[in-house]
């Protein structure tokens, strides 16, 4: 069902203070690579069997994907720490805490690490002095990675909202009543931005005034976060469908059934979307006609999302593997064994691959 609405939320806030562009400039890092959240890295990544080049354990469980950005690597921890490490070695340069967990990758740009915490807080914490620059209160548990585009940092919380705040320093901009928590991080292209809501709802809503554009109703659960890519939007939900959705009207293009609850945030790639699902599958789909390309079945449940680099797929699944597929024909390069469920997705840099295990590992393979 599609309502496409024109109206302002009564909840849309003017704006407190202007926005300079130039205050996220260049750089930035994030969730999915991007903010349309295609999952496609400029970075080469190995394609034959990998080797370990360095392991760092953290002091509790680990559900938070790793970002990279300059010469670190920043995860989130169940202790409600961020942990700095270096890219190189593994080495821990420095951590932040916050008051409960940290499941939602990090973002970051210029000198700037923004942080999604359960204890209902986005910090904004300068990674020069390694201390907090502000940070913005909201009503509920933060699951959702922050996107930063422009000037603003864009997430959701677990109150119902959507935020849009200054990145300079923490003033709101506008909050968008989403009528259902919002786990997923929002996609941002050409002016709007996608969510999906666990009371079934996919929007779209105005980047710069919050205003909802349109909505799409699945009446499941939505965990995915939507992807961007052309004319479309893709997402998976807990109906085990993934959708293509007309990013300009939300009209349906197609949907396909799969036999499991998809969790895993699609990636878009040279005409297929990639993803993963709770029947243990890894899938590839065109993009536009829906036809399958191929499907690969791991030993458990895939709820990590996929990374696309050197013409290889890599996901990790709940069977304790990092593989690596081909993204033309779906043959496995290498598998990387793990001691434990891989959640994360993993990010690509420097021809590594750099992922975390539910156990507390953070792994770097090269």
């Amino acid at each position: 069902m599609i309502r496409v609405m024109f109206s302002f939320p009564s909840t849309v806030l003017v704006v407190l203070i202007s926005v300079f562009l130039s205050a996220c400039g260049g750089g930035a890092a994030m969730f999915r690579g991007n903010p349309e959240h295609t999952g496609v890295a400029t970075s080469s990544a190995p394609t034959s069997q990998p080797e370990l080049a360095w392991k760092y354990t953290l002091p509790d469980k680990v559900y938070s994907s790793p970002v990279v950005a300059g010469n670190t690597v920043y995860v989130g921890c169940k202790n409600g720490s961020v942990y700095a490490l270096d890219l190189e070695d593994g080495h821990l340069k420095w951590s932040f805490q916050t008051k409960d967990n940290v499941e939602a990758a990090v973002a970051l740009s210029e000198d700037t690490l923004y942080i999604g915490s359960w204890d209902g807080n986005l910090y904004a914490v300068d990674i020069k002095t390694h201390k907090m620059k502000w940070k913005f209160r909201t009503g509920g548990l933060v699951y959702s990675a922050p996107v930063i585009e422009q000037g603003v940092v864009y997430f959701a919380s677990k109150d119902h909202y959507v935020y849009a705040v200054n990145a300079v320093n923490g003033v709101e901009k506008w909050r968008f009543d989403a009528k259902g928590e919002v786990y997923t991080s929002p996609a941002i292209y050409d002016g709007k931005l996608y969510i999906g809501t666990l009371n079934g709802y996919v929007r779209a809503i105005n980047k710069n005034s919050g205003r909802q554009l349109w909505e799409y109703e699945i009446r499941h659960p939505v965990y995915s976060s939507p992807s961007v890519y052309g004319e479309y939007v893709y997402v998976g939900s807990d109906d085990k469908y993934m959708l293509a959705l007309n990013r300009h009207t939300g009209k349906k293009k197609w949907r396909k059934k799969t036999a499991g609850k998809i969790f895993s945030s699609p990636a878009v790639y040279n005409g297929n979307v990639y993803f993963g699902s709770g029947d243990s599958y890894i899938y590839a789909y065109n993009a536009r006609s829906s036809a399958r390309a191929w499907e690969y079945q791991t030993n458990a449940p895939v709820f990590s999302s996929p990374m696309i680099a050197s013409g290889t797929v890599y996901i990790g699944s709940t069977d304790g593997y990092l593989y690596a597929i081909s993204a033309d024909r779906g043959k496995v390069r290498w598998r990387f064994k793990t001691k434990s469920k891989v959640y994360s997705s993993p990010v690509i840099t420097d021809n590594k691959v750099i992922f975390s295990t539910a156990d507390g590992k953070v792994l770097a393979i090269e």
